[in-house]
């Protein structure tokens, strides 16, 4: 693959997820036009972008080793497809700054020399790619996450637990071991390896599972319910629901910083 130097990376689309790919591979080296329809569209979202990196800067959150104003320097706009894709070296058609995981799901005929290409440029720009073996319905990080709220959801709804210290069981629980290590780490860890983990907690794990209830509906008077609740934290008008987004994403910027002062064993 060519150097980052030299390397041009296309991101098809400049919303939010755009703009935040443009800022990943910029930190990068690489160069980058960013391609959408509307020569406004991308006017504006090279002027988020620039605002985006100036604050990183000024919180000590930017990535890569360039500084701000280097990295706005590789980012460019087009609003012409053909003119995009003309010697780029890879195609982003559409996650963002703080959370790195990204999932290639390669098609049977995908060439395995692209899918390693793939993994080394995302490493390179500082993101956690991982490989599924063939494709499944919602991906891997969706079906973790759908099978969460489903149980969350049982567990309000047969009035368990109320929505508010649901959140708290994962926020102030699960939550904070999840942010360094997975579930079949932390089974590991939890006993004398994963073989004495399925030896002692096997049988307990199968009875509950066992009490798990249909997949749920999320519609009717449980979801005012739950509505209702959340909207006591943070009412869902545009601007506290603004402000809340922006307050997890300095949290997630400040998780970003730790995880990366850690050293992984």
């Amino acid at each position: 693959m060519a150097s980052s130097a030299a390397a041009v990376v296309v991101i098809v689309g400049s919303g939010l997820i755009g703009r935040s790919w443009a800022m990943l591979f910029a930190s990068g080296g690489f160069k980058v036009k960013l391609y959408d329809i509307e020569q406004q569209q991308i006017t504006n979202a090279l002027e988020n972008i620039r605002k985006e990196m100036q604050l990183l800067e000024q919180a000590g959150s930017l990535k890569g080793a360039l500084s701000a104003e280097q990295q706005l320097s590789l980012i460019s706009g087009c609003a012409n497809i053909s003119e995009a894709v003309e010697g780029a070296v890879h195609i982003q058609v559409n996650p963002p700054y703080y959370v790195p995981l990204v999932e290639l799901v390669p098609h049977p005929e995908t060439a395995p020399a692209t899918v390693d290409r793939t993994h080394a440029l995302m490493r390179k720009i500082g993101q956690s790619p991982v490989r599924l073996l063939r494709e499944v319905d919602g991906f891997v990080l969706n079906r973790l996450q759908y099978a969460i709220i489903s149980e969350a959801w049982r567990l309000v709804e047969d009035e368990i637990v109320s929505p508010g210290d649901l959140d708290l069981v994962m926020s102030d629980g699960l939550g904070m071991r999840y942010a360094f290590i997975g579930p079949l780490e932390t089974m590991h860890l939890n006993a004398e390896g994963m073989v004495s983990y399925c030896d002692k907690y096997s049988e307990g794990m199968k009875h509950v599972l066992k009490t798990f209830g249909s997949v749920p509906e999320f519609s009717g008077a449980m979801v005012e319910k739950v509505n209702q609740a959340m909207c006591m934290k943070v009412p869902d008008d545009p601007g506290h629901l603004a402000a809340r987004r922006q307050w997890r994403d300095d949290c997630l910027m400040q998780l970003a910083k730790l995880k990366s002062q850690m050293q992984p064993q």
